[in-house]
């Protein structure tokens, strides 16, 4: 039966996702769609002390040990209770840290929650200054209470976890995670291995930044580092290069159009993702999303 709690949890959610300029696009949450009294916490063990949580909304990592525990991201407000759950399950559930690696709600929404349990909250100073800013800022408890701009490492449970800013990549304030002991890299949504890649340019994103920070991945990763997007499956670098192979060709398709005066409009009719879309699984980030996007930026260049 819904609550009216569960009513309440639902108009803020709805709220936060106006706010940020995804209602109906960024999660299928925007449509309704979530029951989030169903959603069940998976988690995976990655290496011997680190693990990925799966509920609804982007990824979380979990870095466990005698220091206490270092998550990367909050999801939802009403999934809280349940991912702290699943880190108990997994750990003596003293979570310490908390890093935001962009400002859209499905990986900020528990922020509220983690810092009433007393958890540092770190992010970019961009992000800070986005989710206090708007129509509707979030509480200061919400709020990330050091933040960054420089790489910065967190030295805990034998990991020197590597928080590494992608400027104006997804949004203008992404932050790659590093976790080299543990050999895994977490993304947030500069890199979702579902759907097309997608420039936020009302949060501060640009294709350019967004390139810049697949190619710093590439880099970065070793043949057998686990890749961990803000959505979709656990990769390797390999699938991380030929997802910006993939953006440079359409890219380039889009500025030849761009240069002889198509309209957003009529690039999309031109589909200059056909050859791609059978191989891509739309997601939220759709073809014509990502088109509006590449036109947008490169038109506003000339």
């Amino acid at each position: 039966m819904t609550t009216l709690t569960d009513r309440r949890t639902g108009i803020l959610v709805a709220a936060w996702l106006f706010a940020f300029g995804l209602a109906g696009a960024e999660m299928t949450f925007a449509q309704g769609n979530i029951d989030f009294t169903k959603v069940e916490i998976k988690t995976t063990k990655i290496a011997s002390n680190f693990y990925a949580l799966d509920g609804a909304g982007g990824a979380i990592g979990v870095l466990t040990g005698p220091d206490g525990v270092f998550i990367v991201d909050s999801q939802y407000a009403p999934l809280t209770d349940k991912i702290v759950a699943a880190i108990k399950q997994i750990s003596d559930g003293r979570i310490r840290f908390m890093v935001n690696t962009h400002v859209h709600p499905d990986h900020t929404g528990g922020n509220e929650n983690l810092g009433k349990l007393g958890v540092t909250i770190l992010s970019r100073d961009q992000l800070r200054m986005r989710l206090a800013g708007g129509q509707r800022p979030a509480p200061p408890i919400a709020l990330p209470t050091i933040t960054y701009n420089e790489t910065t490492t967190v030295h805990m449970n034998g990991e020197d976890v590597r928080l590494i800013p992608m400027p104006v990549a997804h949004t203008d304030g992404d932050t790659l995670v590093y976790f080299p002991t543990a050999n895994v890299l977490m993304t947030g949504d500069f890199y979702r291995s579902v759907g097309y890649p997608f420039p936020d340019r009302a949060n501060g994103g640009s294709l350019k930044g967004l390139l810049d920070a697949l190619q710093a991945v590439v880099d970065l990763a070793k043949p057998d580092t686990k890749i961990i997007p803000g959505h979709g499956e656990i990769v390797n670098k390999t699938a991380v290069a030929e997802h910006k192979a993939m953006a440079i060709v359409i890219r380039d398709r889009v500025a030849a159009m761009v240069k002889a005066g198509k309209t957003a409009d009529e690039v999309v009719a031109a589909k200059p993702t056909a050859d791609y879309d059978a191989k891509v699984p739309q997601a939220a980030t759709t073809s014509e999303r990502f088109l509006r996007a590449i036109h947008a930026e490169l038109s506003a260049a000339k």
